[in-house]
């Protein structure tokens, strides 16, 4: 039957358009609303991020944005809009995923930062390494020095807690906190905001102390939980600061300690590249491994610690952020043997890939002297450079693995500090 075109159905055929256009604009009008109110939400999530000090989950594409030094509240928004979207430098260069992760806390020192970058260029198969900094500290000079690097994938995350962002207020130091020695009676006459808090020294606390802890943990829980190219990554992560510098045979030295670790030692918690012993005996130990429990003076530099050891430490999240003791390496060895039923174990390498640079920080005033540590890494790149590489690794020291307990520093005996760091692992 042909189909004839009459009055009737040339009505019956506009109304049909009619309807089928109107019908497009909805759903074309409907798609651009919801492609504005992503936006739109994305936008309040990272204003009322910077309103209540918590960073959104959300997680939309990466995008790169201009990190903002001008005011306080464009460097929170920058700090809350970088952490939310992760971009990652020369992931178009270096596609594949990484082997080895590295994570770098740092301050204020770029000098020293850029040794380590300096070493870092001149590592053995560093192109597998995904390298994480952390900031607590923000400036164009440290930023230019980071996003300077072409040899490997690095993102930048950023403590959204530093004095810097609240230089008046708490996690800062606030002008209505308790003077540092003034005694709990005096300061309750006064009126203080802390009044009731002192340490277990009677001293009040010091954001330029306490920074470091909250940092550390922060960077702990964001690396393992919120860092997006590392979900699914079953590797180590390798942790160190700024005035750290790396020997070129690190990557493969820490490689071989992992693979060593399955037969002579599956037991162990962590590896550790570096000590701070003198290296006059680097050709004798350059292929030496030991074992030991846990230390704070001996096991705090280039520690590597898997997602299974990760889960240890957060098993102990209130000991760490109620224990009385400014520093995050001693409060990690009073949890190695009190909270953490079994001592933590260590292998470590005898002759250390990790030397130490810093010759000025927070315990240290005096002016920094750069100029001398790059003379002392010199020397030490001198005297080892002939015995880097060893064939193979032998673990020839078997000490005791024991908790070893100390005297606490003090410094960390203020509740604001205590719930902040509990915290972190529901605001991130």
């Amino acid at each position: 039957m042909r189909f004839k075109i009459n009055k009737r159905n040339v009505l019956f055929l506009s109304f049909t358009a009619l309807i089928a256009l109107s019908l497009g604009y909805i759903i074309l009008k409907s798609n651009s609303s919801q492609r504005d109110n992503e936006r739109t939400v994305l936008r309040k999530d990272i204003e009322n991020a910077n309103e209540r000090g918590v960073i959104p989950v959300s997680t939309p594409n990466q995008v790169r944005r201009k990190f903002q030094y001008g005011t306080l509240f464009e460097m929170k928004k920058s700090v809350y809009e970088s952490n939310l979207r992760q971009f990652i430098r020369n992931a178009d260069k270096f596609p594949k995923d990484p082997e080895l992760v590295i994570v770098v806390q740092v301050h204020n020192r770029p000098a020293y930062l850029r040794l380590l970058v300096e070493s870092l260029s001149k590592a053995f198969a560093i192109h597998n390494v995904l390298l994480i900094f952390s900031h607590d500290y923000f400036s164009e000079e440290i930023s230019d020095i980071v996003q300077g690097i072409t040899f490997c994938k690095v993102l930048q995350i950023h403590f959204p807690f530093s004095m810097q962002l609240y230089p008046h207020e708490f996690p800062g130091q606030d002008p209505r906190d308790c003077p540092r020695d003034i005694s709990k009676e005096d300061a309750k006459k006064k009126g203080c905001l802390n009044a009731d808090c002192p340490d277990s020294y009677g001293h009040y606390r010091e954001a330029s102390f306490t920074q470091t802890k909250h940092h550390w943990w922060w960077k702990l829980h964001f690396v393992w939980e919120r860092v997006r190219a590392l979900q699914g990554f079953s590797g180590y992560v390798l942790f160190l600061e700024e005035d750290n510098y790396l020997l070129p045979d690190f990557y493969r030295f820490f490689k071989r300690m992992t693979e060593l670790k399955q037969s002579d030692c599956p037991d162990c918690d962590m590896l550790v590249l570096g000590n701070h012993e003198a290296p006059q005996e680097f050709r004798d130990l350059t292929d030496k491994l030991e074992t030991s429990g846990w230390s704070s003076t001996r096991h705090n530099m280039g520690m590597g610690i898997s997602k299974e050891v990760y889960y240890k430490l957060m098993g102990c999240a209130h000991e760490y952020c109620t224990y009385d003791d400014y520093n995050w390496d001693w409060t990690l060895q009073h949890l190695s043997g009190s909270c953490i039923p079994k001592p933590l174990k260590v292998m470590a390498a005898r002759a250390s890939r990790v030397l130490h640079t810093g010759d000025c920080g927070l315990h240290q005033k005096e002016s920094c002297n750069p100029e001398q540590a790059l003379q002392k890494v010199q020397q030490a790149l001198q005297s080892s450079g002939n015995f880097l590489f060893p064939h193979a690794l032998v673990l020839d020291k078997e000490s005791l693995v024991e908790h070893k307990p100390h005297m606490k520093n003090g410094g960390w005996g203020d509740l604001r500090d205590h719930t902040l760091c509990k915290n972190y692992a529901k605001i991130l």
